[in-house]
């Protein structure tokens, strides 16, 4: 190879290495490597085997995704398998989500993919998603337009500024550590948005009690305000990209007021 002209695939590792902030020399001891060896792959004077590059994006904590796009700059098939939930192979995987969000019920939860579009609700969902406009909604569902688009559940929010600020930190983290463009493009979009100022949409009310969670959802409905909080779940050691890329986020209600009115809205009604 041309030492004045690095492979992509150096390229793409030396990226991954600035985005993780380690020097050559870090990334050699934690992959029983030499520092001179990582130099030689990344400028394109050595050409990684296959099993030192899945080793590496494993140190590196490089999504699956991106560990088949290493493979390829380097002309090895990819590693992992990307399929439908529809496939005949994920019934199982289709099962478990089922079963995670029926029996969550009756409180709010929803799968999102690797964009936070939403990919299946259970039917609590329903409460913060009534009334939301279909152009917030399409082409898909996806939780950030959803939550701090005006039309959206930013217009009801109370603590809006609380929330907006945590999901956008949360969603620059994630755009900063995986580098993906999808989401850098929906980070740009959401923060665009006109941010809700009218006391009656929008603007934060403090909490009249301590709470456990620092940004809580308050989420102000017809039948009153719902307090919540939410916790994420993903799949354990996954093999398929598009498993890897699934979240499950469950919410919870922070009060009793909150919990009964969820459990009234679930129960059937009286003969």
């Amino acid at each position: 190879m041309n030492s004045d002209q690095p492979s992509r695939v150096g390229t793409l590792l030396r990226e991954w290495r600035q985005r993780r902030r380690l020097s050559q020399l870090e990334l050699a001891i934690r992959a029983d490597s030499s520092a001179r060896h990582l130099s030689c792959v990344e400028t394109g004077r050595a050409r990684p085997s296959r099993a030192m590059l899945l080793h590496l994006a494993a140190v590196l904590d490089v999504p699956l995704r991106e560990r088949n796009t290493l493979l390829l700059a380097a002309d090895y098939a990819p590693a992992y398998q990307e399929s439908s939930l529809d496939d005949e192979g994920m019934a199982s995987i289709r099962s478990a989500l089922d079963t995670m969000l029926t029996t969550h019920e009756p409180y709010p939860a929803v799968v999102v993919d690797r964009l936070w579009n939403v990919v299946a609700g259970n039917r609590a969902m329903s409460v913060l998603m009534d009334g939301i406009p279909a152009h917030v909604l399409e082409p898909r569902p996806n939780v950030f337009r959803l939550t701090l688009h005006p039309d959206g559940l930013a217009a009801r929010l109370v603590n809006l500024s609380q929330v907006r600020a945590l999901f956008l930190e949360r969603l620059l983290r994630q755009v900063q550590a995986t580098g993906d463009a999808e989401l850098g493009k929906l980070y740009d979009e959401v923060c665009g948005y006109p941010v809700v100022t009218e006391p009656s949409a929008g603007a934060d009310v403090p909490a009249t009690r301590p709470c456990p969670v620092q940004v809580p959802l308050r989420v102000r409905t017809p039948l009153g305000e719902l307090s919540m909080f939410g916790t994420m779940t993903t799949f354990g050691a996954p093999a398929d990209v598009t498993l890897s890329e699934l979240g499950i986020e469950l919410f919870y209600p922070l009060d009793e007021f909150t919990a009964s009115t969820f459990r009234r809205l679930a129960a059937p009604p009286a003969s």
